[in-house]
């Protein structure tokens, strides 16, 4: 078994236990909240091994790592979400070839998903991605606008709304940013009691390595976890 096998599986079994007691202490379920093992820069025999090691499904970020992964059975065994930025000229490439699209930013991402479903007969799954610290340098919408959208879902009969997703501001310190995951949440009940057209509010995403405790206290049903799972990514090599 190669060394890296070992250490994906310990690790899981790490991130497990504090999921759990994060759960336990919000007097949760621990079963109600799934781990996404975000596999950016993890080849297929490491995302394989992360399957292996008991993740419940894999998040991608990059269109042509989803493209190289893909036909080497890297993800076989657990859904796929893409969890990237998406430009619009690659959406044909991401509808249809993962079980949800969580990173749905901008109005132009959300009618290219519509527009290239409807062509494949199918409705594509998506969350829509919440800007929720108002910061210039990420996308997402802002919580009003999420609003606006999720009551104008009707119109877009490719596309299912299953949640949120978010990524809060750099945290510095634990708890910094529970103010924000407490109002995704809001957010999430607040569209979840309105029974609109084509949103199907199951999903609230938001936790990773740094701050998933926090975000597990504030009722996020997904967390996002790479450098945790899979070691401190390498950008050099790319």
């Amino acid at each position: 078994m190669q060394d890296y096998e070992n250490m994906i599986r310990e690790n899981i079994a790490v991130i497990r236990s504090r999921m759990d007691a994060a759960a336990i202490a919000a007097g949760r379920n621990p079963g109600e909240i799934r781990l996404c093992a975000a596999t950016k820069m993890n080849d297929a025999d490491r995302v394989r091994a992360a399957i292996r090691g008991g993740v419940d499904l894999c998040g991608e970020n990059r269109v042509q790592e989803l493209q190289q992964k893909q036909p080497l059975g890297a993800y076989e065994g657990a859904p796929i979400h893409f969890i990237g930025h998406l430009q619009t000229n690659k959406v044909k490439n991401v509808v249809g070839q993962v079980d949800v699209i969580q990173s749905v930013d901008r109005i132009a991402v959300l009618e290219a998903i519509n527009t290239c479903a409807l062509k494949k007969g199918i409705r594509q799954q998506v969350l829509l991605e919440v800007n929720i610290g108002g910061e210039e340098s990420k996308s997402g919408f802002t919580p009003e606008e999420t609003l606006q959208i999720a009551s104008k879902m009707g119109g877009y009969p490719g596309v299912l709304v299953q949640g949120l997703m978010a990524i809060p501001p750099v945290s510095t310190q634990k708890g910094e940013n529970l103010r924000y995951f407490a109002e995704m949440r809001q957010l999430f009940i607040d569209i979840s009691q309105k029974k609109y057209d084509n949103v199907s509010m199951v999903c609230l995403s938001m936790g990773m390595s740094d701050d998933f405790e926090d975000a597990i206290a504030c009722g996020s049903t997904m967390i996002r976890v790479g450098t945790a799972i899979f070691g401190a990514r390498d950008y050099a090599k790319k």
